[in-house]
């Protein structure tokens, strides 16, 4: 029996996204972090849900005293608060070189990074992550945000005000056939 595989999984170090994309920088400044991280969260739930990725946004905890905490926003998206003292960076390295085992035996077939954190950056790739640009990640979300209207749109404009000129004809032959009693 086949095993189940994941295509891809992305790894968005959350506050590093934040601090990147001048979108959330500005809902930071003026809103506050709260806000910026909603943002970020909703950008990503369309983009992943998407692209089939299953995402994980990191936040740090490290200055809270808490305990870290995972949220599931869909099924495509995951929102993680480190523990007290762990950053985000950890956090991703520890989760890529657990996965790299998963990669090897064909389970993940990829795993992507989403930072501007060069150190971080090397680190992931060594064992064997994609790295994406907090400004690469930033030109997708947009690109996918564009495509997903176009088709909306497109599936919006009908050729007429009628069921019958939003169906295909093999559907408006069926329908034809069904109303002469055939």
């Amino acid at each position: 029996m086949p095993r189940s595989i994941i295509p891809s999984i992305l790894l968005v170090d959350g506050y590093n996204i934040i601090g990147a994309w001048p979108c959330l920088k500005k809902t930071r400044d003026q809103a506050g972090l709260e806000a910026a991280r909603g943002e970020l969260v909703e950008a990503m739930t369309n983009y992943s849900a998407f692209q089939g990725y299953e995402t994980q946004i990191v936040f740090d905890a490290q200055y809270q005293n808490t305990g870290s905490s995972r949220e599931m926003i869909t099924e495509f998206l995951s929102v993680h608060y480190t523990e007290f003292g762990q950053t985000a960076d950890t956090y991703i390295e520890k989760v890529c070189a657990g996965l790299r085992h998963q990669i090897a035996q064909c389970l993940v077939s990829r795993i992507i990074v989403a930072t501007s954190d060069r150190a971080q950056q090397l680190m992931i790739q060594g064992y064997g992550a994609e790295w994406l640009s907090a400004h690469q990640l930033c030109s997708e979300v947009e690109s996918t945000a564009c495509r997903v209207r176009h088709r909306s749109q497109s599936r919006k404009q009908s050729k007429g005000r009628f069921l019958a000129n939003a169906i295909d004809d093999k559907a408006r032959q069926k329908l034809a056939q069904l109303r002469l009693g055939l």
